[in-house]
């Protein structure tokens, strides 16, 4: 997808009319915060288009030069030019491409434990070690915000609040089923097991983006049971929140305290009903999005984890790595992550080529 010149000052000028704004001193509040996120939002699309308008404006001088003397250099410098270029107009029509709202956002990672019981709930466990180590290389935070564990130190399911920079950008292809096959630690026969933990990554509404209103909300306290400390026992503090227009549940037990077991319910509450909104309004691409998320069947997957064999196959772009350890600690996620999201972006721009 070839920019035009004349799209190309438009871009320039945008950008130029914001940094003046901006630095006018003059914008305050909602004002400051809306020409703020214009301005991070249009600048990697600006300094693409900046590149490759030098590159294009580099070449039409060279060609015009009479200099005999300097002939042979600008043709050297033409041909390097013209090799350079169509990467530069590549980066350029990557950054114009449109860009989710929530890409920025915070995520709510939700996995859950599917087929193969203990084990599954062992690889639960191992998924997300995976994304606490693969947070912390990029600077995230994470926040456990619900753990339901097994009694042999997996996860039933877990919850957890993943904070940063452009993470729901990065998560968001980790939604889906995710399959391991090895031999379990329960098995006495050395024979390999297949078993599945399904993730949900969610993006984290604003406020205004997800109005609850209390009459909408059911709360009922009780007990917290199960593993996991021996304090969940003792005191009332667990919360069951239900939504009764959509019928959503969510229950947290994890906090001593009943008002914080509150406050994370319904922060989880609150990225369930957006997500369910983003669904509604995208239709069927959401549809086609969401067919990766399923039940935790087996049969069902977008990555498998292959231990007697040590390697990862990602489904969705037929990618094989044979590093599972790597991944498994976190730095060799990123390698997927990046196939994943140069994929999406060469199946964008040529549905838009098309």
């Amino acid at each position: 997808m070839s920019v035009s010149d004349t799209r190309l000052a438009q871009i320039a000028a945008r950008f130029a009319e914001l940094e003046a704004r901006l630095a006018s001193g003059t914008l305050e509040g909602k004002e400051f915060i809306a020409a703020s996120r214009d301005y991070a939002e249009l600048e990697p699309v600006a300094r693409a288009a900046a590149a490759v308008r030098a590159m294009r404006g580099e070449l039409e001088s060279l060609a015009t030069l009479d200099d005999p003397d300097m002939r042979e250099l600008a043709e050297e410098e033409a041909a390097r030019l013209r090799v350079e270029l169509p990467a530069a107009e590549q980066a350029l029509a990557i950054a114009m491409l449109p860009r989710d709202a929530a890409d920025s956002r915070p995520a709510m990672l939700e996995i859950r434990a599917g087929t193969g019981g203990d084990e599954a709930a062992l690889f639960a466990a191992d998924l997300y070690r995976m994304y606490e180590r693969f947070a912390a290389e990029q600077g995230w935070r994470v926040e456990l915000v619900s753990a339901n564990a097994s009694e042999i130190g997996g996860f039933k399911e877990v919850v957890a609040h993943v904070s940063g920079s452009g993470v729901f950008a990065r998560l968001k292809y980790e939604s889906g089923v995710h399959r391991v096959q090895r031999v379990p630690v329960t098995e006495s026969g050395g024979r390999i097991h297949t078993s599945a933990a399904t993730v949900a990554v969610l993006p984290e509404p604003d406020e205004v983006d997800v109005q609850i209103e209390d009459r909408d909300l059911k709360i009922d306290i009780f007990r917290a049971s199960g593993a996991g400390g021996q304090h969940v026992n003792t005191t009332d503090s667990a919360v069951r929140i239900t939504h009764l227009p959509t019928g959503l549940v969510v229950i947290c037990q994890d906090e001593r305290s009943q008002h914080k077991n509150k406050a994370k319910a319904l922060q989880v509450l609150r990225a369930r009903l957006y997500e369910k909104m983003r669904d509604e309004a995208q239709g069927a691409e959401a549809e086609a999005r969401k067919a990766m998320v399923g039940s935790g069947d087996r049969s069902e997957r977008i990555r498998t984890y292959n231990f007697p064999q040590g390697r990862v196959t990602d489904h969705r772009i037929n990618l094989t790595l044979h590093r599972l350890p790597e991944i498994l600690e976190g730095p060799g996620l990123g390698e997927l992550v990046d196939a994943l999201i140069a994929e999406d972006q060469a199946k964008r721009l040529a549905a838009m080529d098309g």
